[in-house]
C-alpha cells in the first residue's frame, strides 16, 4: 500500500498490455462524484492499478487518496503455501493483507474497488472484504464492478476517473478473471456492510454502490 498526496505515480504494467483507453458511462461513479464534491477532506482508497489521473484529480477536489493493486500483487507465487501432504498449494492469507491492506489505523471515507474482487485467488475475496469494512468509516462509501456471469470481455482494467459521469478503461495487464458472481453473492459478499444499491448497466458491468 502507498500513500499518496498529488505526487506523480509510475504506470508501467506487464509489457504490451497497456492500450488506448476506452470510455464508459458510470451510474455508480456519477453517484460517488456527487458525494466527492459535496465533502472536503475525505481519505480515499482507490484498490486498483495506480493511476496519476486518479490521483491527480481526487487531490484536486481537497481530498487525500491511497492506493493499493491487491490483484498484481496477489499473482505473486511468494503468496503460496505448499501443502507437505503433497496437496494443492494454500495462499498466505494474513500475511498478505498485513503487507498489502495494512493502512497502520488509518480509516477511509471512500473505497474505490473496481472490478478486483473478480480476479482475487478465492481464499482472499472474504477476506479482503472483511478488511475494507474494518478501515472504512461508519457511513463511508464503496463503489464496486462485477462482471456478469457469462461475460465476454474480461481483460484486466486500469479505472481513469473524470470530471463527467465517464470512466476511462485501459487494459493493465493479463491477469485472469477467476470468478463471476450472482446478484445472491454478491449480497452474500456484503453483508457486513449496511446498505447497497445495484446500477443497471448496458455492459457486461454490474456496478454497486455500498455504504458501511
Amino acid at each position: 500500500m502507498r500513500s499518496l498526496f498529488g505526487a506523480s505515480d509510475s504506470t508501467g504494467s506487464h509489457k504490451g498490455t497497456e492500450g488506448s483507453r476506452h470510455p464508459r458511462h458510470s451510474s455508480g461513479w456519477k453517484e460517488l462524484l456527487k458525494h466527492l464534491r459535496t465533502q472536503e477532506s475525505l481519505r480515499v482508497l482507490d484498490i486498483g492499478p495506480t493511476s496519476s489521473t486518479n490521483i491527480n484529480y481526487i487531490t484536486s477536489l481537497g481530498h487525500s487518496i491511497y492506493m493499493a493493486n491487491v490483484v498484481e500483487e496477489a499473482a505473486k507465487p511468494e503468496w503460496l503455501v505448499l501443502d507437505d501432504a503433497g496437496g494443492p498449494p494454500g495462499f498466505a492469507v494474513e500475511r498478505f493483507l498485513e503487507s498489502n491492506l495494512n493502512f497502520s489505523g488509518r480509516m477511509f471515507d471512500v473505497v474505490i474497488l473496481w472490478d478486483t474482487a473478480d480476479y482475487l485467488p478465492e481464499p482472499l475475496v472474504a477476506p479482503v472484504f472483511s478488511r475494507i469494512h474494518q478501515v472504512l468509516q461508519p457511513g463511508g462509501l464503496m463503489l464496486a464492478f462485477f462482471h456478469a456471469v457469462g461475460a465476454a470481455d474480461t481483460a484486466f482494467c486500469r479505472y481513469h476517473l473524470t470530471d463527467t459521469e465517464v470512466v476511462e478503461m485501459q487494459r493493465a495487464g493479463n491477469y485472469p478473471m477467476l470468478h463471476s458472481y450472482s446478484n445472491r453473492s454478491i449480497e452474500n459478499m456484503l453483508r457486513e456492510f449496511g446498505s447497497y444499491r445495484f446500477f443497471l448497466a448496458k455492459d457486461s458491468l454490474r456496478e454497486v454502490i455500498i455504504t458501511r
